[in-house]
């Protein structure tokens, strides 16, 4: 059985983390793994959405495997693109849901912090064991966990390994919604449906100028002009819009 399974569901690409019997800490063949998923949905046209997940009631991702750590020898390693061990930075351009349950650590945290929506059980425990631990590498998850959590609450997770329940993750918005763990499922169906509902051109474009955007100030960022929305503006989609609210009626998406 493989260790990142991955699989398609009408215009849903799933990502499942299987190792459970090791907190699905990922090890250099795990990395291999998700850069192909990666690859495959973000090739993959017929494909809208992208949801990461993890087999196992106790874990997520306990982070990088001490035995057998990545190396990020593909480049295209880890949740949403990111490398965090070397390699380049290469993000996936379609909305991307994670559920989390259990431990979510180091590397783990690092990559339910690449998704757009983050799902969480009830039972989830964000954490970086790194400090404590006396390991740190290419830090990731440092840089996305002070950009995505107020500035003390994640520098007492990085400096101190102060971990973060699923209650702490919702009061500070880093999850959107927390559930119960047999209801997980369940919850990520309801996103899914939610971003199945809009263009997913115009969601695509939404997302490049929100990502791009960040990189500089507000003024910047508004004065910017984004590939993604010029093309929007001449595809079957844009098209769709219009004729659907001039008849309204509900759109029917081509992805063209």
């Amino acid at each position: 059985m493989a260790l990142v399974e991955t699989s398609a569901l009408g215009r849903v690409g799933y990502v499942t983390l299987n190792r459970p019997e090791a907190l699905n800490a990922i090890n250099d063949e795990m990395d291999r793994l998700l850069a192909e998923a990666w690859e495959r949905f973000e090739a993959d046209e017929d494909i809208w959405v992208v949801v990461l997940r993890a087999n196992g009631e106790r874990a997520f991702c306990a982070g990088g495997d001490m035995r057998s750590p990545p190396t990020g020898s593909s480049g295209l390693s880890f949740g949403g693109g990111v490398t965090g061990i070397g390699g380049q930075l290469r993000p996936v351009s379609k909305p991307m849901i994670c559920a989390v349950q259990g431990h979510a650590m180091g590397l783990g945290f690092e990559m339910a912090m690449c998704a757009d929506i983050i799902v969480a059980a009830s039972t989830t425990r964000f954490a970086l064991p790194e400090a404590r631990a006396g390991v740190i590498d290419h830090c990731g998850v440092v840089h996305r966990a002070v950009r995505q959590l107020p500035h003390h609450i994640a520098m007492a997770m990085i400096l101190a390994g102060e971990p973060l329940d699923a209650g702490q993750a919702l009061q500070y918005g880093l999850v959107n919604e927390v559930v119960e763990f047999n209801a997980l499922e369940q919850a990520v169906a309801r996103w899914v449906d939610k971003l199945l509902a809009c263009s997913p051109l115009a969601v695509r474009a939404a997302k490049e100028a929100a990502v791009a955007g960040l990189r500089g100030s507000l003024p910047e960022a508004l004065s910017r002009t984004y590939p993604g929305i010029r093309r929007y503006a001449k595809s079957g989609d844009r098209a769709e819009a219009v004729s659907a609210w001039a008849e309204r009626r509900s759109a029917s998406w081509a992805g063209k």
